[in-house]
């Protein structure tokens, strides 16, 4: 026993250096990269937002003031999002609030609801973040549970066929697809309220069938906003994917101590 314990010891030495090194590398490069890159992700769109905003709020572009600042800040809600912070749920819960009103105005009372319930998990996940980890603590990176993914397809399908069933019974232009988007959304605002990293791929594919639907209603404007969620999405998923690596880098680094 006593011939062992020495290389063991030297072996969770090694490992827990290694796993340091990578964390320091990982966190240096993320450092650079947003030092260079810092005025082109926020000045951009902080540019593209003001003149938008002024823009439809003058007169000056064609669109309806509501739905543009519901398309501002929208987009800032997914950006934070895609970077993990907290803030993405005040911003998101007044974009929401904003297209409750435009919706209503276009007669879409799927997706008006849609947003009323996003107000309530925005609130939910904002709570979720900062205490709904061990002990009241922040909320960390998950990945989904095979008992959640079951319990939550199977609610997907008997939702979204009930809420068609309503749709189509009050005229609704297009009652599959606005249930199958609606019901989509709502799982995937709750896995994103639990930090799960899974949210990301439901996403992905509920904004690209957004896109097509609000282009399908004349919603040009809410058709682009989705067609930047579509593109967040992605970049969240590969940004929480990196996120999750260094969380469990970190974990298995204390363990070993």
């Amino acid at each position: 026993m006593s011939g062992k314990l020495p290389r063991v010891c030297r072996f969770r030495r090694r490992r827990r250096a290694a796993s340091t090194a990578r964390w320091s590398l990982t966190t240096l490069s993320a450092s650079r990269l947003s030092a260079r890159t810092l005025a082109v992700a926020y000045g951009v769109p902080a540019t593209i937002s003001i003149v938008l905003g002024v823009g439809s709020a003058t007169r000056l572009l064609p669109f309806d003031w509501l739905e543009a600042f519901g398309f501002i800040s929208g987009a800032w809600g997914v950006w934070l999002q895609v970077r993990e912070n907290v803030w993405n749920w005040p911003v998101q819960l007044v974009s929401s609030s904003l297209y409750v009103v435009v919706f209503l105005n276009a007669r879409l009372f799927s997706d008006a609801s849609l947003n009323i319930l996003y107000v309530v998990l925005y609130v939910a996940g904002w709570y979720w973040w900062l205490r709904g980890g061990e002990n009241r603590s922040e909320l960390h990176i998950a990945r989904v549970t095979a008992r959640m993914a079951l319990l939550l397809a199977g609610l997907a399908v008997v939702a979204t066929a009930a809420w068609t069933a309503f749709l189509a019974s009050i005229a609704d232009s297009a009652p599959f697809l606005d249930a199958f988007t609606t019901v989509l959304s709502l799982i995937a605002l709750f896995l994103t309220a639990r930090k799960i990293f899974e949210s990301w791929h439901l996403w992905i594919s509920v904004n690209l069938v957004y896109i097509g639907l609000y282009v399908y209603k004349g919603l040009f404007l809410t058709a682009v906003l989705y067609a930047i969620f579509a593109g967040l999405s992605v970049a969240g998923l590969y940004n929480w994917r990196r996120l999750l690596w260094i969380q469990e880098e970190a974990g298995e680094g204390a363990r070993a101590t």
